[in-house]
């Protein structure tokens, strides 16, 4: 079953046609990757789907909705949530209180209640509490509750990230070169992470640079070059396509 559908889509700053008539369609319950060398348009796409751009025709529709006439919030609050490619942790606040700023997306109370501290606002604030202990007992970081959480190690705060974007219950999760920075045994792990995600009922879309990776977990990979899909496949077939190996190495390969 479709969750996200891509149809046609296109976007051009000035000069530069970023995405150019793309389609495809993301399955639920499933891991898809989108490569391709740098400037091919990945996070250009990923902005449009997450409503911080929008195209210039096309569509991209999820859970049979429309996303061009929604805010980035109301994206966010149907389900659609992403990570970002440089990693975006709130400083001087906890491992915790990062977490529950994502799971905040889903509560009830409103600023004014909140401005009142009235009853309704402490039980919902501890039903967020506990739903963000919850997401860092699976992550393997719940003993960092209480630390700053820039102050952990670079790949643990990759994790943090992913656990505030778990906290907003998303249907598809897109992730943002997770493993960039990360070196060969913290990689294996977010490999595990990521599929572990999936297994959870949470569908990914992911960009990443890190081909053993992407091969590895991916169960189709999408292969973009200057704007343009120029493969869609299962992964051992995309290995072997000869224009993913002519644009990655070059026609004198």
């Amino acid at each position: 079953m479709t969750l996200l559908s891509v149809r046609d889509v296109s976007k051009r700053f000035g000069g530069l046609q970023a995405v150019s008539d793309l389609s495809f369609d993301v399955a639920r319950g499933s891991i898809k990757a989108l490569i391709g060398p740098n400037g091919a348009g990945k996070t250009t796409l990923f902005n449009l789907i997450s409503g911080v751009l929008e195209p210039d025709r096309g569509e991209i529709v999820f859970c049979g909705t429309a996303l061009q006439a929604l805010s980035t919030h109301q994206i966010a609050s149907r389900g659609l949530v992403r990570t970002f490619q440089h990693i975006r942790l709130f400083p001087k606040m906890t491992v915790l209180e990062n977490i529950m700023v994502g799971r905040h997306v889903h509560s009830g109370a409103g600023f004014l209640a909140g401005m009142l501290n009235l009853p309704f606002t402490w039980k919902e604030e501890r039903r967020i509490r506990e739903k963000s202990f919850e997401i860092m007992e699976l992550l393997g970081i719940a003993d960092f509750a209480g630390t700053e959480a820039t102050s952990l190690a670079y790949g643990q705060q990759r994790v943090v990230e992913i656990g505030r974007a778990l906290a907003c219950e998303p249907k598809l999760l897109l992730l943002d070169e997770p493993a960039a920075g990360l070196n060969m045994r913290e990689t294996s792990e977010m490999g595990g992470l990521i599929s572990k995600i999936r297994d959870m009922g949470v569908t990914v879309l992911l960009v990443e640079h890190d081909m053993e990776l992407v091969m590895k977990i991916s169960d189709e990979v999408v292969v973009l070059s200057y704007g343009q899909k120029i493969a869609e496949d299962r992964p051992l077939s995309i290995q072997k396509n000869p224009e993913v190996i002519r644009v990655y190495l070059g026609d004198d390969q």
